[in-house]
């Protein structure tokens, strides 16, 4: 397996200390809010990827899911979490994985994902979690920013969803 570190300055304006705005309240997703995901997640992303916002993510692995809501807004939905703990075992310690996140487009660079992973962040560490992971491709260069604004490395694996499908490998020791 190749793997090389990916190097980029973090490039978000606002400092990694910014605070979430008083407005945005976190909590554990229900099942309507996963419908609503289901229903806007491809409009917030502009193009198809609704379909890995598979139900087993709620279901089976939900426990860690989270939504924002904009109480300034009436409670409007404005982002969400799918993540989850891979439980340790005697090879490997326990590691919050953020499978897919989401934030409606009028509320990006707000604190809406800043909120959404301090809160899953808090969560995997009292499940005894140290260490965060995600994956991504390239030309996802948002999400890349705004990793590595937070902290996280990034590591290219030439094979890691099969033979020539790279992945960018994103963790963060906690």
């Amino acid at each position: 397996m190749s793997e090389r570190v990916v190097t980029k300055p973090p490039t978000l304006d606002e400092p990694l200390h910014a605070h979430v705005p008083p407005n945005l309240r976190v909590r554990a997703m229900t099942k309507r809010d996963f419908d609503t995901v289901v229903q806007v997640v491809d409009q917030w992303w502009s193009g198809p990827i609704a379909i890995l916002a598979h139900p087993v993510f709620f279901y089976e692995l939900g426990k860690h899911a989270r939504v924002v809501e904009d109480a300034a807004n009436g409670s409007k939905f404005v982002g969400f979490l799918l993540g989850f703990i891979r439980a340790a075992d005697e090879d490997r310690p326990a590691v919050g994985y953020v499978h897919l996140v989401g934030v409606h487009p009028d509320y990006r660079r707000k604190g809406v994902a800043r909120a959404l992973y301090n809160e899953f962040t808090q969560s995997c560490l009292t499940s005894g979690c140290r260490q965060l992971k995600a994956i991504t491709t390239h030309g996802n260069e948002g999400s890349l920013r705004f990793h590595q604004a937070l902290g996280w490395q990034v590591h290219e694996d030439e094979d890691y969803a099969g033979p020539h499908r790279k992945r960018l490998v994103l963790t963060k020791t906690l």
